[in-house]
């Protein structure tokens, strides 16, 4: 596919006084796809109904994937740990496409830059003031949010700790973040932070490197039947890269950080995401994919869907048969839900 690029900013770091805030680049082969999502104003939205954008932030850049019209605010789509935006590459197109999606690479992830050395990922956290930084940096109001498993997380925290900023909400196959029994991330806490710090220290000769057909296997064999080969190839568009040629070696290597694996330090107990979720006041779709993912306390997500009813305005819980990664694999069988969440007044 032919890629366009567009900065959401001027030379000079501030916002584009051009349609009220971003740069748009025209792509006049958008329009002609009969595949995607025809909207009642006649709009078509396929698979190459995209942007590439940048975000300029103190560390570096976070890159996404712009669908649709750039003259107004989007949703804002947040992908699942070590996946990066292609994972919603199947379901822009069968949403309205009036309605303009950003979907970025959170840090670490698919092409947005990598934390300095010294810096740590504890993603629920980076993850809400990620989102904040964006949302204050283009003075968004009124904020759809839309998340898979670790981006379902962070709009959930971003939702209960600005619980006046945000309209609605989805979360596809989770309800906050992931609860782990506490004894055990005690006794675990020196050895993650040891691996964080062989990892922030690994040359770039350790890096390995695989041929294409190699990574494919690996990352269907690590997602353990969540994702087909198909639906690996496209998170891959986004999540390799040919290895340097310093290393005089043919074959790829994945771009996350490979820091990322240490995630431990960031966990929740079941009460702290109770207390989160008792904050929340704005409309929420929470999708369910069965069997979906395996949580470690799966009794905490229904509680968290109940405690969420107690004092959200709408709160919609539904289930549908996939894997955890339904929205990639199936995005047929969530988008009628999500598309009549967005629409509805």
């Amino acid at each position: 596919m032919e890629e366009k690029t567009a900065n959401v900013e001027n030379e000079n770091g501030e916002s584009s006084d051009r349609d009220n805030s971003f740069v748009s680049i025209s792509n006049s082969n958008n329009v002609n796809n009969s595949i995607g999502s025809r909207s009642l104003n006649g709009l078509i939205r396929n698979e190459n109904s995209w942007e590439e954008v940048t975000i300029v932030v103190p560390w570096g850049t976070v890159q996404g994937k712009w669908w649709g019209s750039r003259n107004k605010q989007p949703i804002l789509a947040l992908h699942g740990w070590q996946d990066n935006c292609g994972t919603f590459d199947r379901l822009c197109p069968l949403m309205p496409a009036e309605l303009p999606i950003l979907c970025i690479d959170l840090p670490g992830h698919g092409r947005s830059s990598h934390y300095p050395k010294g810096m740590q990922y504890f993603l629920f956290w980076d993850g809400i003031c990620l989102i904040r930084r964006i949302v204050r940096k283009f003075n968004w109001k009124h904020i759809t949010l839309m998340g898979h498993s670790l981006g379902g997380a962070l709009s959930f925290m971003y939702a209960a700790s600005f619980p006046n900023d945000v309209d609605k909400f989805i979360s596809i196959d989770i309800a906050g973040p992931t609860v782990r029994n506490t004894e055990r991330l005690v006794n675990n806490t020196g050895m993650a932070i040891d691996k964080f710090l062989d990892y922030e220290d690994m040359a770039l000769s350790k890096v390995p490197c695989y041929s294409y057909q190699e990574m494919v296997k690996l990352v269907v064999e690590a997602y353990d039947g969540s994702v087909d080969e198909e639906c690996v190839q496209i998170l891959l568009k986004r999540g390799m890269e040919t290895a340097p040629q310093l290393l005089d070696r043919n074959g790829y290597h994945f771009v996350r950080d490979v820091r990322l694996k240490v995630s431990s330090l960031a966990m929740f107990t079941a009460d702290q995401v109770l207390a989160y979720a008792k904050k929340i006041r704005c409309k929420v779709l929470n999708i369910r994919a069965e069997p979906g993912m395996n949580f470690e306390y799966p009794q905490v997500y229904e509680e968290v869907v109940e405690t969420l009813k107690q004092n959200a305005k709408l709160v919609i819980y539904t289930k549908v048969p996939g894997t955890h990664h339904v929205h990639l694999v199936n995005p047929e069988r969530v988008a009628p839900q999500i598309n009549k969440f967005l629409l509805d007044p």
